[in-house]
């Protein structure tokens, strides 16, 4: 650690003795003055030092950092580095206690520097667009660009030349109390080789630099009495000169010249200040408070006069009110600290909920184990019954929306599917209705499809994705063992589905269709990836629900007799937890999404990841954190109280990276939040991004343990594999697909994974699947 911080450690621990509090472990503010590159209130990377500092290895490092390092060496006391900030802000914090108008905050001491309050939206270096952000200038290195040239003069050439830092912090060197006497000093060399001053004299004290310094000035331009004059003489008698009268009065115009340009300039930059955010707030007449601290503006008899009168004159539509900080840097720094303070609890708070949310490997490895375990129950015949997954190569109807589709499948040289379709609603009462209602209204649609496509009389072969946990031991049988995603329909449970589409079909007596094969839509998925690429052995659904199917090897499905080949085995991996495998990741905010759904206690890893709940899990933490008076001020809005408000799609709008957060404000607004702020914007996207994160991670865990079982089945060190995916989650979230990749990479890393998008699954995969149905009737061997 550079010798500085151990120093300053030094200092901090003998005072805390001094005190006698070194057991306490306070909170510490760090007033630090120098420019530093600072987005957080507890980090901050000095960008350059100025003022005649120049420690080395600090530049570039954040200073916080080095502070506790040195803290932590000395080992006898501990305090909590909470915020560190600039002295010009903590001159308008003090200020702003007793002035609420109080708005700018200025430094003329050693250095120099300003800050004022910015409206968020003119920053584009920060997320959000609303409220204020305090600003700190660092004023002293305007003109370092060259923008000052025209009005530096030979002698702030020669003062900047000879400074540590050339070519930096030029207008400082103009100003500050660092550099003031320093200039006098430079003017008073020049006349006397002139032969203007001192008979053409020097000697060694005026000519030494730092010799002249600027409490001089001040002492010289005290105007009681002839106080300055004599003032002037002593100072030059100091410096070994023999000064005539007339010499004492040039000195002390020079004095006047040189302050009262600083004065002027400081002045000027002010009012460009003033005239920014009297333009922010489109007033006619701004009313403010500038706070002012440091030992020029303080010390030097004439300064403040003279800085108030210019910026009177330069913007005289500005009423300005300079109000004197009584150690601003000090008691500035502990008011942040105490906001800061309270502001890190409650971030502290936070954290600890989101943290119940986040997952680390070893938890996902877990997962991963208790799914494997899970899908060798599933397959073996003593505890099939037991097990959470449904059943084989089984079925899924969408969700809330039912679509019928016309596919024409070539095959040959040019393998095609050409496709036409058109999608049809399912009413809430229809969905939980009797299952005749339900099946007539599918018909229905049918029947609607056939007349838009001019086809109504034809009888076609049927392929029925039906996507519900299913027994099914033939292509035209799926028997539904439970509704899932809402859907409630009486008299279906138990009962063939082809069955109860073949009768509605048959009551409507307006066709004829033929039911030849019914699927699922992760198997429709892996059907259409397959047609492609023979690698896709999986299926894999993360939309309003979720699920999986793969490949298994005959002589591992005890339940079906044959031991050649390989069957494609339906997953109904949403059920998975239902017997407690993930109880051990479980939170209060999933605990309440299942309580309040249509089936407590079923779909447990579904209502984890899929569309239908994230939304859900988001409004749970948000009403949790609100409660806590963590969130939107501690104001429950009545809409964020009604079950399934935050809707999922939510989610991908609040994440996408593109997105200001004017759009998240837009969202919660909707949700009835009218004053929610910035900071509560940028904690509900957090809030997404964890659980939706969650949701791919888990999505990931149970991916590689179907991909590593396909592998150990093949007894291979490395797999190659191709997992087909479909649903609308999977698709329209900006950063799901990619999570859960990253998470299958680490979980699996001796598969080689390839996920490709099916392009409508569930609907051209059953199309595929009927036309093998099909064939094999035909050809007598089904």
């Amino acid at each position: 650690v550079p010798q500085l911080f151990d120093h300053i450690a030094e200092c901090l621990a003998s005072f805390l003795e001094k005190l006698g509090i070194k057991e306490k472990k306070l909170p510490l503010g760090f007033t630090f003055s120098f420019p530093c590159q600072q987005t957080k209130l507890d980090e901050s990377f000095l960008v350059s030092w100025t003022k005649g500092f120049k420690a080395s290895g600090v530049e570039g490092r954040d200073v916080v950092s080095l502070l506790r390092k040195a803290i932590k060496k000395r080992g006898d006391f501990d305090i909590d580095i909470v915020a560190v900030i600039n002295d010009t802000v903590g001159t308008m914090m003090t200020c702003g206690y007793d002035d609420h108008n109080c708005e700018i905050g200025l430094i003329v001491g050693t250095g120099t520097n300003a800050c004022y309050m910015e409206e968020m939206r003119h920053l584009e270096l920060v997320d959000g667009d609303e409220g204020r952000m305090c600003v700190n200038l660092e004023w002293g290195a305007f003109g370092d660009d060259g923008a000052l040239d025209d009005l530096r003069t030979e002698f702030d050439r020669e003062i900047d030349a000879g400074s540590l830092n050339p070519g930096q912090q030029l207008f400082e060197k103009m100003i500050s109390g660092m550099y003031m006497g320093e200039l006098v000093r430079l003017i008073l060399v020049k006349m006397a080789k002139d032969g203007l001053l001192f008979q053409g004299h020097t000697t060694p004290d005026l000519l030494t630099n730092g010799h002249f310094q600027t409490s001089f000035v001040s002492a010289i331009e005290n105007r009681k009495n002839n106080d300055g004059l004599v003032s002037a003489e002593q100072v030059l008698r100091g410096l070994g000169l023999d000064p005539s009268a007339e010499d004492c009065v040039a000195t002390q115009r020079v004095c006047q010249i040189v302050s009262t340009r600083a004065a002027h300039l400081c002045a000027a930059t002010l009012a460009a200040v003033l005239r920014q955010i009297r333009d922010n707030k489109a007033a006619e007449k701004l009313r403010t408070t500038i706070g002012v601290d440091g030992s020029v503006y303080k010390n030097h008899p004439q300064f403040a006069r003279r800085l108030n009168k210019m910026v009177r004159s330069l913007v005289p539509d500005c009423d300005v009110r300079f109000l004197r900080s009584e150690d601003g840097s000090g008691k500035g720094a502990a008011m942040v600290t105490a906001v800061a303070y309270r502001l890190a609890k409650q971030h502290a708070q936070r954290q600890h909920v989101l943290d119940t949310l986040r997952l680390n490997n070893n938890q996902l490895l877990e997962v991963k184990k208790r799914m494997e375990e899970a899908m060798k129950e599933g397959l073996a015949k003593n505890t099939h019954s037991a097990a959470t997954k449904g059943d084989f190569l089984a079925l899924d109807l969408g969700g809330t929306n039912f679509r019928v589709l016309m596919v024409r499948v070539r095959s040959g040289k040019r393998r095609s599917v050409e496709m036409h379709n058109k999608i049809y609603s399912i009413p809430q009462d229809i969905m939980q209705g009797t299952g005749e209602e339900l099946f007539d209204h599918i018909v229905h649609c049918i029947g609607d499809f056939l007349e838009y496509m001019g086809m109504k009389g034809a009888s076609l072969p049927l392929g029925f994705t039906f996507s519900f946990p299913c027994h099914q031991n033939q292509l035209d049988q799926g028997v539904l063992i439970k509704w899932t995603k809402g859907f409630k329909a009486s008299g279906c449970e138990g009962e063939d589905v082809a069955t109860l589409l073949k009768d509605a079909i048959h009551r409507s007596e307006e066709f004829d269709l033929d039911v030849v094969a019914v699927v699922n839509d992760t198997v429709g998925t892996m059907m259409t990836c397959g047609y492609e690429d023979p690698l896709c052995e999986v299926g894999l659904i993360v939309g309003t629900g979720t699920n999986a199917c793969y490949m298994e090897e005959m002589s591992n499905v005890e339940l079906v007799d044959g031991d050649d080949g390989r069957m494609c085995i339906n997953m109904e991996w949403g059920a998975f937890g239902d017997n407690g495998e993930l109880d051990h990741i479980c939170t209060e905010f999933d605990a309440a999404v299942d309580e309040q759904s249509t089936y407590p206690g079923k779909q447990r890893f579904e209502k984890m990841i899929s569309g239908m709940y994230l939304g859900e899990i988001v409004r749970n933490v948000l009403l949790d954190f609100t409660s806590r008076g963590l969130l939107f001020r501690g104001k429950l809005s009545e809409r964020l109280k009604t079950r399934g408000i935050f809707e999922t799609k939510f989610l991908s709008q609040i994440e996408s990276d593109r997105l200001a957060l004017r759009q998240v404000r837009s969202i919660l607004q909707h949700l009835g939040l009218i004053s929610s702020t910035c900071d509560d914007s940028i904690l509900v996207k957090e809030v997404c991004s964890v659980v939706s994160k969650r949701a791919a991670q888990l999505c990931g865990a149970g991916l590689a343990a179907v991909v590593d079982k396909i592998r150990l089945n093949r007894g291979l060190p490395k797999l190659s594999i191709t997992v087909g995916v479909d649903g609308t989650l999977y698709k329209l979230h900006p950063h799901f697909a990619t999570i859960m990749r990253e998470t299958l990479r680490d979980l699996a890393p001796n598969c080689e994974v390839s996920l490709v998008q099916s392009e409508d699954g569930s609907g051209k995969g059953a199309a595929l699947i009927t036309a093998v149905a099909c064939r094999l009737r035909d050809s007598g061997k089904k």
